[in-house]
């Protein structure tokens, strides 16, 4: 069953049963209503015929309240019971029926009744139902003071049964009505309803089926559907953006594998004839191949951090980027032989320290890498959450400083540099899941200063020294 037709049930049972329980609270109310004044007709015709001026249960209270010769059997004013259709009659005690007004019917005589007459408790009243000529009647019977026996007055109660009976059927009608109204409301609601869903369901079913993930769904509404639409939208957008980064680092991973590949393959051929080269060509050889196999697993080590995107899955911890820092720089000065300055304030964040200790280690690396000199000392500066390394090197181009963060990019002046184009890419990615940004910028008085930011709501509170 779909979700449309699932929201019209469930919608059309709730009216239906809301109706079906007004209705049956209303014939039940109006079965009440009409019985009581059923009662209190045969009761206002007990004491007329009784001459009582109350209710005959004050008989015993009130026995002087009897009029006529005959005391309880004291005739009622010609009109008492004119507009009833009575039946009325005295049971004696001897079982002796004596017709008082009314119809020209005779009452059972029920064993109950004889039973009253004979030994029942002055004013004691009985009610039921009595069928008469195949009519029903409600009666209600009165003992009588004084041993006289038992005063049976009846109403018939066929019309009153058929007038409910019709107020059943009408109700009956109405609540198919209801239902068949509130069917057709619930349709239409869960129509309107689950419009918007069935258009991202179909959407969803197209992704699924056909990949094709540069869609959208239209958002209408501030409703959590109009929000699921929203998150749906930006599921897609960032799906799209993965697919593009894929694609794009596939083809550039081709591309840049390329060259060692080439590199080791034409030196494997050359290897063939290795017995013909001077020993001095062939420790070249060696040296090439060697050089060659360290960037290729460069390169594919970086790949596959990029592929996996690890650095996102670390553990987050405040770190003091002074030590980090100094870690990284550490870490330079025994691969590059290089010296390393740092000049760090007591900045504190909150950060991934795999990620951020790579990200200083890769400037620190591409500044040693462009500024081969050596004569001039790398400079590392953290100042607020920014961190800067500083080179003398050559510099970069104008045209190129916007580049350099992007994956495999080399400008012109790096084409014969080892590297994979992967490092200041990384520091960018790391940058960004920290909140922050690159930069590359001329150093005053020559060379490069390239860094990255974090967001200051990561920064911390200088711990307290006192």
């Amino acid at each position: 069953m779909s979700l449309r037709s699932r929201f019209a049930l469930i919608f059309g049972v709730i009216i239906i049963v809301a109706a079906a329980i007004i209705g049956a609270l209303s014939y039940r109310a109006a079965s009440q209503r009409l019985s009581q004044e059923i009662d209190r007709s045969l009761s206002t015709v007990t004491v007329a015929l009784a001459g009582f001026e109350g209710d005959p249960a004050t008989v015993i209270d009130r026995p002087t309240q009897l009029a006529g010769p005959d005391p309880g059997l004291c005739r009622p004013q010609p009109d008492c019971a004119r507009d009833v259709h009575v039946v009325a009659q005295r049971l004696a005690p001897d079982g002796t029926v004596t017709a008082l007004v009314g119809l020209p019917l005779a009452l059972p005589a029920s064993g109950a009744a004889r039973s009253l007459a004979a030994s029942g408790t002055p004013g004691q009243v009985l009610t039921s139902a009595v069928v008469v000529d195949g009519s029903t009647y409600r009666q209600r019977i009165t003992v009588l003071p004084g041993g006289r026996g038992v005063l049976q007055v009846a109403v018939p109660v066929d019309y009153t049964r058929q007038v409910l009976d019709g107020m059943a059927l009408q109700f009956t009608l109405i609540c198919a009505a209801v239902l068949l109204v509130a069917a057709g409301a619930g349709w239409l609601v869960a129509r309107r309803l689950t419009r918007r869903l069935v258009r991202l369901t179909a959407i969803a079913e197209q992704v699924s089926a056909g990949g094709q993930v540069d869609r959208s769904v239209p958002v209408d509404g501030r409703d959590e559907v109009a929000r699921l639409a929203v998150s749906f939208n930006t599921m897609l957008g960032r799906l799209a953006t993965a697919r593009e980064a894929q694609e794009r680092l596939v083809q550039d991973a081709a591309h840049e594998l390329r060259t060692p590949l080439t590199s080791l393959r034409t030196n494997a051929a050359v290897l063939r004839r290795i017995g013909e080269l001077s020993p001095a060509s062939r420790d070249r050889l060696i040296d090439d191949v060697q050089g060659e196999t360290r960037e290729l697993s460069r390169l594919i080590d970086e790949l596959i951090e990029f592929a996996l995107d690890t650095h996102r899955d670390e553990p987050e911890q405040p770190l003091d980027l002074a030590a980090l820092a100094e870690r990284a720089a550490e870490r330079a000065r025994r691969r590059t032989g290089r010296q390393v300055r740092v000049d760090a304030d007591d900045s504190r964040v909150l950060g991934r320290e795999p990620g951020l200790l790579r990200a200083v280690g890769n400037l620190l690396e591409n500044a040693a890498k462009f500024d081969p000199d050596g004569s001039a000392p790398i400079e590392v500066s953290v100042r607020g959450g920014e961190v800067t390394v500083a080179d003398r090197g050559p510099g970069i181009a104008a045209a190129d400083l916007d580049r350099v963060f992007d994956r495999f990019y080399r400008a012109d002046t790096a084409r014969g540099l080892r590297g994979s184009g992967l490092g200041l890419a990384i520091v960018r990615d790391v940058a960004a899941a920290h909140g922050g940004i690159v930069f590359a910028r001329p150093r005053p008085g020559g060379g490069t200063e390239a860094g990255f930011t974090v967001a200051p709501a990561r920064l911390l509170p200088e711990p307290d020294h006192c």
